[in-house]
């Protein structure tokens, strides 16, 4: 199987026609530098590693709670439900009452993930279900049971999952799964907090080629929680330096502010105590620092034509490749199998080997496809591939029951492939109104944000499927799961243009927007609608009909949600460099600026005591390999374009010299469901695909 491209997944156009350049993207990942944009439109950036002193005064005894937590953990262990599993036996039988206390012994055990929910055998009579979900609610408080499919359509089995509180909670924190999934949560806080101080410590979390959720769990190995005690509002790339905020409940910040010591491509800072905890899609975007390495093009009359276009006129809005996986088994497929109900297709294509993965990973793959043996492939894939495991710990209690298996994948990741399927539809439509109506004129029947009733600011935002992507085009991102009811807001405000409009010239062509297919979504009034239903037919999904009992992945309860077609960088600004070592950064970080500055500090103070200039910031950036307050708008503004530093001969250095190569710097804002790599492949016309993006680096 080969690597996606592109047109797989329907980009295919450019809104210039002027002629592209060639560039290196990601070169180093220190090339790609993000800064989250908070919710009030403020660029997010490491400025301090330490603790203030007013941040340190909350009065909390750390040896009491460290006390408290270790007296609780031993109760944990000590506690026994062997009568209520004995009386369990009694009336579920041998089998599920083992189940259940094997169930029991991993959750007092502990660990840094939940375990995964166990399948009760199938059962068709529903009295004996009801004796069995009283049982659960009368003796084990701190689990939950629900009704699940069974192996065939006749038959129901009890799921057992643990309660948000763990076994010492009672049951007091039971609420429904999406409020549950959306909230912070932590169950190690110290309980002698103060009243006066915010519950929630807030910082800044800077990391160096680390995901979102590795960095977090490293940390809460480190503070000994778990990582879903962190909330964040979207996760950020890996191949990359990224700053985000993170909250924490009632930790206190020279606790972590002495972790920053013992990081290594992590740190964090800028701590302060705030009343909520972040969830996700709290954040109105991105602000990107991108630096293309290797510069070849005619002349910097072409460069600058094509910065200057993208800065104007900007991009076709696509979903990334990333959108739809780095791997050769596309996300969007996967996505098409659970719309059509085929549970065992996708199970296969979640698990099926695929191109260009490490060894270990290939040989469990291999084995699972030639002998089925669900625990033996356990055993050898890694414990990161979380879909995976799931989908394998699932089949292992419940053989054949391919539906459970899918749900018990967590709910963010699995409906990443939902979304990749409606992202696919989406940029094959974008694509066709491109191609049929051009990028400069609002046509009849186009879908458009009405004048009179805007949608709220965080409605258009985070409505438009927001997966906070600054996607790595070699890491696939877990999609950021946004609450349904962000959506819903949308479609009052959501009309088709009619002739009156055209006349009056209400709209222009920024306010053009095509649906996110779902039960709620309006089309267009035009023949790109045919885009939508000439896909799902081909792929044997019906966009108005049910086919399987399974909500979620059924077109008819997906909400949906709208998104621009076209979308320009904010503050964009473009800068030429030329640099000799391929190896030397071109761009300051956040940590490169701190560091900096105690340098400077240092130096003041050891050059008169006599001192060598030294600092830990000399040695805490990782070896690189080249291998491996913004106010957010959408109106273009002439004085935001800026060109900084051409040669003076007006000329671009010949990157082919030994002595003396070319680089791209791009500094620009993009809303939090855009991506940067739509932008960049705009003002290079050259693909994002991995394979490409591999040749440049040989």
């Amino acid at each position: 199987m080969n690597s996606m491209e592109e047109h797989d997944v329907g980009i295919s156009c450019y809104i210039s026609n002027l002629p592209g350049f060639r560039g290196v993207l990601k070169q180093r990942y220190s090339d790609f530098i993000v800064n989250e944009v908070d919710i009030d439109g403020k660029v997010v950036e490491l400025s301090s590693l330490e603790a203030s002193a007013e941040e340190s005064k909350v009065p909390v005894d750390e040896s009491k709670s460290v006390q408290e937590n270790k007296t609780n953990t031993s109760e944990s262990e000590v506690i026994s439900y062997a009568s209520q599993i004995e009386s369990f036996k009694s009336l579920a039988g041998e089998s599920d009452a083992s189940s259940l206390e094997e169930f029991i012994n991993q959750i007092n055990v502990g660990g840094e993930d939940s375990p995964s929910p166990i399948i009760l055998s199938p059962d068709s009579d529903k009295s004996h279900r009801t004796a069995v979900h009283v049982f659960f609610r009368e003796n084990f408080k701190f689990l939950v049971t629900d009704t699940v499919d069974g192996p065939d359509a006749s038959s129901k089995c009890i799921r057992v999952r643990l309660n948000s509180g763990g076994p010492n909670n009672k049951g007091k924190n039971s609420r429904k799964r999406k409020d549950r999934d959306n909230k912070p949560f932590d169950s190690r806080g110290s309980e002698n907090w103060p009243e006066n101080a915010g519950k929630f410590l807030r910082f800044h979390l800077f990391k160096e080629n680390k995901d979102t959720q590795e960095a977090l769990g490293v940390l809460g190995n480190m503070l000994g929680i778990k990582s879903r005690s962190f909330g964040f509002a979207g996760t950020k790339d890996k191949r990359a330096v990224t700053t985000q905020r993170v909250t924490v409940y009632k930790q206190q910040a020279r606790k972590l502010a002495s972790l920053n010591e013992k990081l290594f491509g992590i740190k964090v800072g800028d701590f302060c105590y705030v009343n909520e905890g972040l969830c996700l899609g709290q954040l109105l975007g991105n602000r990107f620092t991108i630096t293309l390495r290797g510069i070849v093009a005619d002349s910097v009359d072409t460069i600058k034509a094509a910065a200057d276009s993208l800065g104007r006129h900007g991009f076709i809005n696509y979903f990334g490749l990333q959108r739809f996986g780095s791997g050769s088994v596309p996300t969007h497929r996967i996505g098409a199998a659970l719309f059509r109900g085929e549970w065992k297709l996708a199970v296969d294509l979640i698990l099926d080997p695929r191109d260009g993965e490490r060894y270990v990973i290939a040989k469990a793959r291999k084995y699972y496809k030639d002998t089925n043996d669900v625990a033996g492939t356990l055993k050898q894939l890694p414990q990161f591939l979380v879909a995976e495991r799931a989908v394998l710990k699932s089949l292992k209690q419940f053989p054949g029951n391919y539906l459970q298996a899918l749900k018990s994948i967590p709910r963010t990741l699995r409906m990443m492939y939902v979304h990749s399927y409606q992202s696919y539809l989406w940029n094959h439509a974008a694509s066709t109104r491109v191609q049929k109506y051009g990028t400069e004129q609002v046509v009849l029947g186009d879908l458009v944000y009405c004048k009179e009733n805007p949608p709220s600011k965080a409605t258009e935002i985070v409505g438009s499927e927001c997966d906070d992507d600054c996607g790595d085009i070699y890491d696939s991102n877990i999609e950021d799961e946004i609450p349904e009811d962000i959506h819903d807001k949308s479609n009052s405000s959501v009309k088709a243009v009619n002739a009156e409009d055209l006349n009056s010239k209400s709209y222009t062509i920024d306010d053009v927007i095509l649906p996110m297919p779902g039960s709620r979504s309006i089309y267009p009034a035009n023949d790109i609608v045919k885009v939508y239903n000439d896909l799902t037919n081909k792929d044997g999904i019906s966009l108005t009909e049910n086919v399987h009992n399974a909500k979620e992945f059924s077109m008819t309860s997906v909400t949906g949600s709208y998104r621009r077609v076209f979308q320009k960088p904010i503050n964009f600004e473009w800068e030429l460099l030329t640099y000799t070592d391929s190896n030397k950064p071109l761009v300051e970080t956040d940590l490169d600026k701190i560091g900096k500055s105690k340098r400077t500090n240092v130096h003041a103070v050891g050059a008169s005591n006599g001192q060598k200039e030294t600092t830990a910031f000399d040695c805490i950036r990782q070896v690189e390999s080249s291998d491996d307050g913004v106010k957010v708008e959408t109106d273009y503004d002439e004085n935001a374009s800026k060109e900084v530093i051409l040669p003076h001969d007006e000329s671009v250095p010949d990157s082919s010299s030994k002595d003396s190569h070319t680089a791209l710097k791009l500094t620009f804002t993009l809303p939090s469901s855009c991506y940067a790599t739509m932008a960049i492949r705009e003002l290079l016309k050259t693909s994002t695909s991995v394979a490409y993006q591999k040749t440049l680096n040989q």
